[in-house]
């Protein structure tokens, strides 16, 4: 019986360190990428599920947008930047792995759907705005928006000021009955990109809100609603270390996600950057998975078999 597997993929996947963001530039990363999970789908026979980070595709969109004001442009809300980059980044990925099957004689269909992901409006998250998002700012230009606009912002660990959002918990995936249908038939999903619109509940209906939802446990939500065997999420740095940059640093390779989940209590994970990933691996062992990965996006077919990364199993 073929496994089932979903990817996580990191900004690097798509905009590497030190580039302008052209197109050209994200359409030759999404190439490259393409044809890591082309060869997975191929090579080891597995049925991919994708998400996708989007930070650096929604703090150009929100330029963008600040800059169209000054020609009476309105400027959208995050969670429709949201939906945008979902669209664009979706439509990149998708084109890149279907081209790249053609390539190889394969015919299957490829779909990116945009997702709404379910919050609770009384998460905590929202009295704790944490999450900086967009452009850098000098402190009374910042302080000046933050006034005209309800920001909240904060100085960026000394690299400027930057509004901060919400970044509150995934409870559920709105469309997941669409991509559980499409994922059954055979098709290559998309889904959930940049951790999903943020909507909450009110009244009986659906309505978006100005937030960002970490797209590592957005994914794990993914893969419990397809029922995925595996979850791997592929960044820049080859698996998660504790102690990490002390002389003591130890990278983890097979670990229990007992284990893990004492690691990362003991706050070896910084919040901002492994310690969503770490989180997200562990509720996916606790939940039922099989197996979770954390590995460089370069790494990722010999990850995926065991190879490298960390292997989060549930136990040893």
């Amino acid at each position: 019986m073929r496994k089932r597997v979903v990817i996580a993929l990191g900004g690097n996947a798509i905009l590497q360190r030190g580039q302008k963001g052209t197109y050209e530039e994200q359409m030759e990363n999404v190439k490259k990428t393409a044809k890591q999970i082309v060869d997975i789908i191929l090579n080891n026979d597995y049925e991919v599920v994708i998400t996708h980070g989007n930070g650096p595709q929604v703090g150009a969109l929100l330029l963008q947008h600040d800059a169209g004001q000054t020609h009476g442009i309105p400027a959208q809300p995050m969670d429709v930047c949201g939906a945008m980059t979902q669209g664009q980044i979706g439509y990149m990925i998708q084109q890149a792995i279907k081209n790249e099957l053609k390539r190889r004689g394969v015919d299957r269909p490829v779909a990116t759907v945009v997702t709404q992901v379910l919050v609770d409006k009384n998460d905590p998250a929202f009295e704790n705005p944490s999450k900086p998002v967009g452009p850098f700012y000098d402190e009374e230009t910042a302080k000046k928006l933050a006034k005209e606009k309800g920001w909240v912002v904060i100085d960026d660990a000394g690299r400027g000021w930057r509004r901060v959002v919400p970044s509150p918990d995934p409870k559920d995936i709105i469309e997941k009955e669409v991509i559980q249908d499409l994922v059954e038939k055979g098709v290559i999903v998309i889904a959930s990109g940049g951790g999903g619109i943020p909507v909450i509940e009110e009244d009986g209906e659906l309505k978006g809100v100005e937030a960002v939802i970490d797209k590592d446990l957005a994914g794990e939500k993914l893969a419990e609603v397809v029922n995925a065997d595996i979850f791997m999420i592929l960044t820049d740095v080859n698996g998660a270390a504790i102690n990490y940059g002390k002389p003591e640093e130890k990278w983890l390779s097979k670990v229990s996600v007992e284990e893990m989940r004492r690691y990362y209590d003991d706050g070896h994970f910084k919040k901002g950057s492994m310690g969503p990933k770490v989180l997200a691996t562990i509720r996916f062992v606790e939940w039922g998975g099989e197996r979770a990965v954390i590995a460089a996006l370069d790494k990722a077919v010999d990850a995926l078999e065991g190879k490298t990364g960390t292997q989060i199993v549930k136990e040893l």
